[in-house]
């Protein structure tokens, strides 16, 4: 018997009832009917990989609405792998070493390390401002290597690293509005943890949220890994006060559970009524939003700390799309960038706002849509994030997000650094010294 097309008929049986229809057209006319095995044979393969995100509800919608209709609107295939977050740079790793794998491959962090074996996204960023306007200048310093003059990455989006804070502790304490400053951090979780043992949880070990939550400190006091020309400079007496406020906030207010954290630690213990405050997005209050949590209501949500020079903080996390040069869709890997810029606020919502916008006229009305969320609790829980723009920066500022940066990053120095110093194993001036010998160790190799 013939094979049955998807109606359920033979291919004799097809052609029986179709073969004049398809002769009156004439031999001019050119097909009218691909065959389903044909049309598969034509169709192409589009693979990415991105982390399994902490809104759930973003992965539903990306997988199942916006890459699904992209797909079929661009007779691709898309296939979209998640991993977790801590996976993601071995990952990358072994594609880049065996170059082979995905197409379409989103890191967390500005992965300039790679720029040799991925292609220059400039094209896709010129198509997507042709569009959208300028992208903010977060995302050009963390995709872009100003020595090259080449785009090893692109970002369409960051997510915000404000505070979480115990409403009723912090109220307690004498800030109603939670601490507003790195002094008011400090005086105020000693109040807490001295009345009710609940300790601070800034974390303290080598994970994503202390990296980012000590170079906000580092920043804050006016440190910094390097100046805006790239050379290093985390040796300095900005480094050491940030360092001695750190020991002293562990010894006042937290407990040696922070070195062992996980990038999930913090997010559990403050769901938990554990600890008063942590540096954290927005996944922490979403969960508590998700589960009905008791303790919802309870957590607010704060800007980033104020300290002695400046009120600022690393992105929480940086969405960087890279295209291997190995990619077998390059083509189709670029495309389906430009397109999802268009449809990135149907994303920003189903994402709850975890996912901020590289390119601001996506979301043009961010600040009125944050301030009034139903799921929150309060419903403006979320407005304070409104002017995140003043005081997010990038991975490698005051300069960009070069490779060595990168390697830096991976490496965990700052956070090393840090806890060595709360722990008492090093004095601020030794282990900033040590420091400056790692990064300039790192930065020699990638001159």
């Amino acid at each position: 018997m013939g094979r049955k097309n998807d109606q359920g008929l033979s291919r004799r049986d097809f052609i029986k009832l179709t073969g004049s229809g398809a002769l009156a057209l004439g031999a001019g006319s050119g097909p009218f009917f691909l065959f389903p095995e044909r049309a598969a044979a034509e169709q192409k393969t589009l693979k990415i990989l991105q982390w399994s995100h902490f809104v759930p509800a973003y992965d539903t919608w990306f997988d199942g609405t916006f890459c699904k209709q992209w797909g079929q609107k661009n007779n691709t295939n898309v296939i979209v792998d998640h991993i977790n977050l801590v996976d993601l740079p071995a990952k990358a790793a072994s594609e880049a070493s065996a170059q082979k794998g995905h197409d379409l491959f989103m890191l967390l962090s500005p992965p300039a390390a790679y720029e040799k074996q991925t292609i220059d996204m400039a094209h896709v960023y010129q198509e997507v401002e042709k569009k959208h306007g300028k992208k903010i200048d977060l995302a050009h310093k963390s995709t872009y290597n100003p020595k090259t003059k080449r785009y090893f990455a692109f970002s369409d989006a960051y997510t915000p690293d404000p505070g979480n804070w115990h409403k009723d502790w912090w109220t307690e304490a004498g800030f109603p509005n939670g601490p507003d400053t790195w002094e008011d951090l400090r005086v105020g979780a000693k109040k807490i943890r001295d009345k009710s043992g609940h300790p601070c949880g800034l974390g303290l070990s080598q994970e994503l949220d202390t990296s980012m939550a000590m170079r906000a400190l580092l920043w804050s006091f006016g440190g910094a890994e390097q100046d805006e020309a790239g050379n290093v400079t985390i040796n300095s007496k900005e480094t050491i006060e940030a360092l001695k406020y750190m020991k002293a906030l562990y010894q006042e207010s937290e407990t040696p559970e922070v070195f062992t954290w996980t990038p999930p630690s913090n997010n559990q213990a403050m769901l938990a009524g554990r600890v008063s405050y942590v540096a954290n997005a927005i996944s922490i209050t979403r969960q508590s939003e998700r589960e009905h949590l008791p303790i919802d209501a309870k957590i607010m949500v704060s800007r980033a700390l104020k300290g002695p020079v400046r009120r600022i903080a690393a992105e929480h996390v940086m969405d960087c799309y890279v295209i291997w040069d190995f990619a077998e869709n390059k083509d189709g890997a670029q495309q389906f960038l430009i397109d999802y810029i268009d449809a990135f606020h149907d994303g920003f919502l189903a994402g709850q706002f975890y996912n901020f916008p590289c390119f601001p006229s996506t979301v043009p009305n961010l600040k009125q849509e944050i301030a009034n969320d139903p799921r929150a609790n309060p419903p403006d829980k979320y407005k304070v994030l409104g002017d995140v723009l003043d005081w997010a920066t990038n991975i490698g500022y005051p300069g960009y997000g070069t490779a060595a940066i990168d390697e830096a990053f991976k490496a965990w120095i700052i956070p090393t650094m840090f806890a060595k110093v709360a722990r008492g194993d090093e004095t601020p001036e030794n282990a900033a010294k040590a420091a400056e010998e790692e990064y300039k160790r790192i930065f020699a190799r990638w001159k």
